[in-house]
């Protein structure tokens, strides 16, 4: 079994979103501008991740395709691998596997209802 590891906020006003979720929810927001991206932390967490169990983090970003809607990001041993049964399946591949820093690996999928969904591949 999967677990998910990773959300993901399209906006089409980062800014606004920013304000808004931290106002609402208490979530810490680090804006990385040189990757256009905001880290999100939602729940008491280390240089690793959450440091509760079933805590998650995730991202915002601006709203672009493929990123139209809410994404999970689901934690897998291999991003080739796992996109490669996603075909098989019957889903369709969005975007390969990307390195992010040297945290790890990410790509991304449309299941068969056309939902965009995160892999992610910590690195080893």
């Amino acid at each position: 079994m999967r677990k998910v590891v990773h959300f993901e906020i399209p906006a089409d006003d980062v800014e606004r979103a920013q304000r808004f979720y931290s106002e609402i929810f208490g979530w810490q927001l680090q804006p990385m501008p040189e990757m256009g991206y905001t880290m999100v932390t939602t729940t008491p967490s280390n240089e690793y991740g959450p440091t509760e169990a079933g805590g998650i983090n995730g991202g915002m970003l601006a709203r672009q395709s493929p990123f139209t809607g809410p994404v999970i990001t689901i934690d897998v041993d291999d991003i080739d691998e796992a996109l490669a049964q996603v075909e098989k399946l019957g889903g369709k591949t969005a975007m390969g596997r990307q390195a992010v820093a040297d945290m790890g690996y990410t790509g991304y999928f449309h299941d068969t209802e056309g939902n965009l969904i995160g892999l992610w591949q910590t690195a080893s």
